[in-house]
């Protein structure tokens, strides 16, 4: 059976707040095996019988919705998948050099040609985005704080839900995970 990563949206932000020894105990309820977490990010590592991520990814949200009160969006990826995300390089090195972060969004299904360019609205001096599959990438050029980008219009302009982690913290992942 692969270990895969569950990457939870509203984990431990917006007031949501949630142990880490909670939410690998929420895992273990639902029957999953060696569950364990990878920062307080919403980040789940597991292994399953059940292979089917669209079956795990809505099972894991009706218990988590049912355990903790509010909606948990839920995106599997296998290790691999992970390593690919980790490994895909959408910009240039000099840019990826000067830039103050480089994030990925993790979202349920690829997003069509026509969506994929409604993400280029988003494009400004600071902030640049790459379409890459069931990912979008984010390279802002200056503190996220100051850059005019947010979550809650991306995922309206595009209708999903998705949840964001910087690479460093994907590629961290990757090297903990992709040894076992």
């Amino acid at each position: 059976m692969p270990r895969l990563i569950a990457f939870l949206r509203a984990i431990n932000v917006g007031g949501h707040n949630v142990t880490m020894e909670k939410l690998r105990g929420l895992f273990v309820d639902v029957g999953f095996k060696e569950v364990e977490t990878f920062i307080a990010s919403g980040n789940v590592i597991f292994v399953s019988r059940i292979e089917d991520s669209r079956v795990l990814e809505r099972k894991i949200e009706r218990h988590l919705l049912q355990s903790l009160g509010y909606e948990v969006k839920t995106f599997i990826r296998t290790i691999p998948e992970v390593a690919a995300v980790a490994g895909h390089k959408p910009f240039a090195a000099a840019e990826l050099k000067s830039a103050a972060a480089l994030n990925v969004a993790f979202l349920a299904d690829p997003i069509s040609v026509a969506a994929g360019k409604s993400v280029m609205v988003f494009k400004t001096e600071a902030d640049d985005f790459h379409v890459h599959g069931r990912e979008v990438y984010w390279l802002c050029k200056t503190k996220q704080s100051d850059s005019k980008f947010s979550n809650t219009r991306f995922e309206k302009i595009l209708n999903t839900r998705a949840t964001w982690r910087n690479v460093n913290t994907v590629v961290r992942l990757v090297a903990r995970f992709s040894k076992e």
